[in-house]
């Protein structure tokens, strides 16, 4: 069955570049992928496969039900886009100003399009259920997962499978690690409420900019002095605006901010201390400095079962570049939710070009062949999990 499933794969290989190219080149933001969502079920309805769409607002679910007893399969690819100006030259590059697909999740959906389309003629020598879940919004907390998960996507399902291509990683490489693979995302917001006034006076002021450099540095020592080094975390600023006047004391400032953490306890450290740190800042400076605490997706922990399996499958794939275990990554996913709720295991699949850029850079692009180490592994997984 394998034989087959990746002969018809590499069949379809350039209508899987054909469509990873036309949704680079309309892409659409979170949660407002009206057009790419038609686009997806249009696909399914062609083939004559029960599809539903809206499911957790524009996500859209294909099953497929082989024609033998067995288990159910969830295979999962995201689909929304960037507020990025795509900056590449190259004939496939957005139409749409100031979005873009900057993450792979283009590459994705073609991936699992091909994929279903194999899997839908192969059905009737296939054990098992076959639920393809195409997710909208996963760059953007609360992320469409969640949301397609209350609407009933995982209803019934026994494994979930999902891959993410990866720009800075060797091209046709899969990339595994049991545990955690993908970081907590959380957002903090400062606002600092000081005393405005003449640039000649500062000594009548409450001087915001330099209270938020303080608060800034003070920010640092947490990781360096309140995590166990044994652990990870990061704790990164990423804005710090205050604008005024060259001659003008400001009276305010806002800063804003990302932690990552793969632990609840070290989640919970961190909010904690740097609740702590602001207010601490703030009495010796006789100001207010109002905190927001944004949690966002929980960390991505891979199933060690499912991880295992999933590792043995792609070794035993002939033509993939190579198959090795990752650190994890501190950048966060939503596909956290479903390895909540059923076993699996999310794994990375190596894109790198010929020039690499990193994700959400205005010139990133892939390996459009990866896409096919990413369908077969997927696919393999998928119909030898039956076994």
């Amino acid at each position: 069955m394998r034989d087959l499933l990746f002969k018809k794969l590499e069949q379809s290989y350039d209508d899987m570049v054909e469509i990873r190219r036309h949704l680079h080149m309309n892409p659409e933001i979170s949660f407002k992928e009206e057009k790419t969502a038609a686009y997806i079920a249009d696909f399914y309805k062609q083939l004559g496969v029960d599809v539903r769409t809206g499911v957790g607002g524009n996500g859209v679910v294909a099953k497929v039900k082989g024609g033998k007893a067995g288990k159910t399969v969830a295979l999962r690819a995201d689909f929304d886009a960037l507020p990025i100006q795509d900056q590449k030259d190259t004939p496939y590059a957005s139409k749409v100003p100031g979005v873009m697909h900057a993450c792979g999740h283009d590459g994705h959906t073609a991936t699992l399009l091909q994929l279903a389309k194999a899997i839908h003629e192969m059905r009737e020598e296939l054990a098992g259920e076959y639920v393809f879940i195409h997710q909208h919004a996963e760059e953007l907390a609360p992320g469409g997962a969640i949301a397609m998960i209350e609407d009933g996507c995982l209803d019934e399902v026994d494994v979930i499978f999902g891959t993410h291509l990866w720009s800075l990683f060797e091209s046709g490489v899969i990339y595994y690690a049991d545990g955690p693979i993908m970081a907590a995302p959380d957002r903090f917001h400062f606002t600092i409420q000081g005393a405005g006034g003449h640039g000649a006076s500062p000594h009548q002021t409450k001087d915001s900019i330099v209270i938020g450099s303080q608060l800034v540095m003070n920010l640092q020592q947490i990781v360096s002095r309140r995590v166990d080094p044994i652990e990870s975390a990061v704790l990164s600023v990423g804005s710090f605006i205050s604008d005024n006047a060259y001659n003008v004391i400001a009276d305010q400032a806002v800063i804003v901010g990302t932690v990552r953490t793969f632990t609840q306890e070290l989640r919970d450290l961190m909010e904690q201390e740097i609740r702590r740190v602001a207010e601490g800042t703030a009495i010796a400076n006789d100001c207010q400095i109002k905190v927001e605490y944004t949690r966002g997706y929980p960390a991505v922990v891979n199933h060690v079962k499912e991880t295992i399996f999933l590792k043995s499958v792609a070794e035993s794939i002939p033509d993939l570049a190579g198959v090795e275990e990752m650190k994890p990554q501190m950048g966060g996913e939503d596909f956290a939710y479903y390895l909540e709720k059923v076993p699996g295991t999310f794994f990375f699949t190596g894109a790198k070009p010929t020039d690499a850029y990193p994700h959400h850079h205005p010139r990133f692009d892939i390996d459009e062949k990866a896409m096919m180490a990413a369908a077969k592994t997927l696919g393999a997984a998928a119909i030898e999990y039956q076994k």
